[in-house]
């Protein structure tokens, strides 16, 4: 069978699943729906809590992508009044040019 690392890298430790399987070993079939609950309810908090630090992540980079690209506006903006003042049009097209690759970049590999 393949190697899943995207479902095993963590996710559920082994030691606790082996750990609630010889718990019901131990104490009988009357209490597995306890032990059942108890370790689906450990499963769930934990993809809560990935959940919201992948949110907060996701929202962190847009920000960074967002401060990029603006970034990027402002300095543009001299950068074509001074390409098109000694340049022409061909350094309008250079700088409008860098602007559009800044933003396929940070868009793509932020």
């Amino acid at each position: 069978m393949p190697h899943n690392r995207g479902v095993s890298e963590g996710r559920v430790p082994r030691d606790e699943l082996e750990a609630a399987i010889e718990a019901r070993k131990e104490l009988g079939e009357e209490m597995e729906p306890a032990i059942i609950d108890g370790f689906v309810e450990r499963i769930e908090r934990r993809i809560a809590e990935r959940g919201t630090d992948s949110e907060r992540a996701l929202k962190a980079r847009r920000e960074h992508q967002k401060e990029l690209i603006l970034g990027a506006m402002g300095i543009s903006v001299p950068l074509v009044l001074f390409a098109g003042i000694f340049t022409g049009l061909a350094g309008v097209i250079a700088v409008c040019t860098a602007l559009a690759i800044i933003a396929i970049v940070t868009t793509r590999y932020a």
